[in-house]
């Protein structure tokens, strides 16, 4: 699966579209873990658009924020994608989650997800100190998944996620995700 079938799964919701082949769509897990990083790019577009003194409020990445990540989960990322901020939001996330794993000490596991070459593993003790326990609940309530066994799966898909939305190597400029959906 590339970006673009990532892109398109979010504008489908989890549950994607049927294609001829019969498959499925994106998990309820994949959504949201998509939905996660596009919140924490649109809280980092907004903080950046607040410094500069930009409005976010009205519509677009503020209406989307405004929400919460269960804003962004329940239908504010097809408002994104149609509005074309999904690679803004996706690359401002994807460099926010790293960051955030370089600050609790677990920067060589990310950058190994964002590199070419095999991930490193983590366990969901530092999985969840990384993420925050407020974003576990709130991915957890979002997902009806026990925190548990969200933890657990996170520790399997997202360095798959991330490593899918980085195929170069580094995080992607926005402009480059955007061309490719």
């Amino acid at each position: 699966m590339g970006l673009l079938d990532v892109l398109k799964g979010m504008q489908n919701g989890p549950q994607g579209q049927s294609t001829s082949a019969g498959a499925g769509g994106m998990s309820p897990l994949t959504m949201a873990l998509l939905g996660y990083l596009a919140y924490k790019g649109v809280k980092h577009l907004s903080s950046s658009n607040e410094a500069s003194g930009a409005s976010t409020s009205g519509g677009g990445l503020g209406a989307a924020l405004s929400g919460g990540l269960g804003g962004l989960l329940n239908g504010g990322i097809g408002s994104m994608i149609s509005n074309g901020n999904a690679g803004s939001a996706l690359s401002g996330g994807l460099g926010a989650l790293v960051r955030q794993f370089q600050e609790s000490g677990q920067g060589d596991k990310a950058d190994s997800w964002v590199s070419q070459g095999p991930n490193k593993d983590i366990s969901e003790q530092d999985l969840a100190k990384s993420i925050g326990e407020e974003d576990v609940h709130s991915l957890s309530q979002q997902t009806g998944m026990s925190r548990d066994d969200l933890l657990s799966a996170l520790r399997h898909e997202l360095p798959k996620i991330v490593d899918e939305l980085t195929p170069q190597g580094r995080v992607p400029a926005p402009h480059e995700i955007s061309q490719q959906a």
